[in-house]
C-alpha cells in the first residue's frame, strides 16, 4: 500500500512554504559541509613569509630553516619575500593589512613593538598597530652584542667607552634603521654611559654588518646569529652584550650588567599573521610552528648561527610580547625624537 506524502494533508500554501524551507535547509547544509571541507584542506596553494629586512640579518637567518620545516608540515611551499624599508615597517605594515587567510605570514623582530611608538614620536600616523597582528610562535630571543672590527684599537668595553668619551662625535655606529633593534640598544647605552656617537642607519642588519666589515662604521649592536661567523673568523670582536647571563655562543663576553651598566635588550624573532585570521588556520600554523621549532635540522642550523631556539607557543608568546612591547615603548619615549 502506497504511503501518503507527509505534507499531503496540508493546505497548498503551507506545502509550498515548507517545501521551500526544506530546500533552503538542504542547500545550507551542503554549503556548511563544503566550507568545512575547504577549511580542512587549507592550505591549497603556496604561502608567503614576509621578512621585513634584507638577507643576512637575524629575521632572515631564522626564517630560512623555518620555512623548510613549515613547507613539510603544511604540504605546501612557503616562500620568503624580503620586503624591506623603514626599519622593517614596510614589510610589517604590508602583512598587518593583508588578507587574513593564513597565506601571508610575517617573521618579525622585537622592532615590531617599537615602530608604531616611534612613528608617534616623529609626528607620523603609525603605518600599523600591534592589534592588527596575531602572534603564532616565538623562535629565538637573544640579547644584542656590541661588536667592533678586530683591527680596531679597542680590546675591551672600557677602552671603547674611554675613546667615545674622549672624542664625542668622532666615531659612528651602524643599524638596521631608526628605532630598530640595532638602534635602540645603542641609544640605551649612550644614554646610560653619557657619550655621543653618530648614528648611520641602513636598510637592515646585513648591509650594516657589511659596512662595519668594510670600515664605513666603527661599531654596531646586533643579534649573535648575524655576527658569530665573523667573530669565529677573526674579523669582528665582541665587547659586551645586553643580556643578563653569559651567552652559550659567546661565553667569554661579559654582559653590560656585569660591567655595571644597568641595561638589557633582547632581539627576539617571532611569527605573526593578520589578527582576523580564522582560529582554525591559526591553530594549524601553531602546530606547524611547534614542529618546526622542535625539528632537529632547524635547531641545528639556528643553533650553529649563534641563536639557540627559544620557542614559545602563541599564548605564552602573547604574554611575553605584551610585556616586552610595554618596556620598549618606555625606552623609545626616553630616547625621544631622532632623525
Amino acid at each position: 500500500m502506497r504511503q501518503a506524502h507527509p505534507l499531503s494533508g496540508l493546505p497548498q500554501p503551507c506545502i509550498l512554504v515548507l517545501s521551500t524551507m526544506l530546500g533552503l535547509l538542504t542547500m545550507l547544509s551542503g554549503l556548511l559541509i563544503s566550507a568545512a571541507h575547504a577549511q580542512e584542506a587549507w592550505p591549497t596553494r603556496p604561502l608567503t613569509m614576509v621578512v621585513p629586512f634584507p638577507p643576512g640579518g637575524v629575521a632572515d637567518t631564522v626564517a630560512r630553516p623555518v620555512v623548510e620545516a613549515l613547507s613539510r608540515s603544511l604540504g605546501q611551499a612557503v616562500i620568503i619575500e624580503n620586503k624591506v624599508g623603514a626599519g622593517g615597517g614596510v614589510g610589517m605594515a604590508a602583512v598587518a593589512k593583508s588578507k587574513p587567510d593564513g597565506y601571508t605570514m610575517l617573521m618579525a623582530l622585537s622592532s615590531i613593538s617599537i615602530i608604531p611608538e616611534a612613528d608617534k614620536i616623529l609626528g607620523k600616523t603609525p603605518s600599523f598597530q600591534l592589534n592588527q597582528l596575531k602572534p603564532i610562535a616565538r623562535f629565538t630571543a637573544d640579547p644584542t652584542v656590541l661588536v667592533v672590527r678586530s683591527d680596531s684599537p679597542w680590546k675591551t668595553y672600557k677602552q671603547f667607552l674611554d675613546a667615545m668619551k674622549a672624542s664625542p662625535g668622532k666615531y659612528n655606529f651602524g643599524s638596521s634603521g631608526n628605532y630598530g633593534t640595532m638602534h635602540v640598544p645603542m641609544e640605551m647605552l649612550k644614554a646610560n654611559e653619557k657619550f655621543y656617537m653618530v648614528h648611520i642607519p641602513y636598510t637592515g642588519a646585513g648591509p650594516a654588518i657589511v659596512a662595519l666589515l668594510g670600515g664605513q662604521v666603527d661599531a654596531l649592536a646586533t643579534g649573535p646569529s648575524s655576527v658569530v661567523q665573523y667573530i669565529k673568523a677573526g674579523k669582528l670582536r665582541p665587547l659586551a652584550h645586553w643580556g643578563n647571563v653569559r651567552l652559550v655562543s659567546l661565553p667569554d663576553v661579559p654582559s653590560f650588567k656585569e660591567l655595571g651598566v644597568p641595561i638589557e635588550f633582547a632581539q627576539w624573532s617571532g611569527l605573526f599573521v593578520p589578527s582576523n585570521t580564522p582560529d582554525a588556520i591559526v591553530n594549524k600554523l601553531r602546530e606547524a610552528a611547534k614542529l618546526a621549532a622542535n625539528d632537529e635540522k632547524v635547531k641545528e642550523i639556528i643553533g650553529n648561527s649563534g641563536s639557540p631556539v627559544m620557542y614559545l607557543d602563541a599564548p605564552e608568546f602573547k604574554t611575553y610580547w605584551d610585556k616586552d612591547a610595554g618596556d620598549l615603548a618606555i625606552s623609545v619615549k626616553k630616547i625621544g625624537k631622532v632623525e
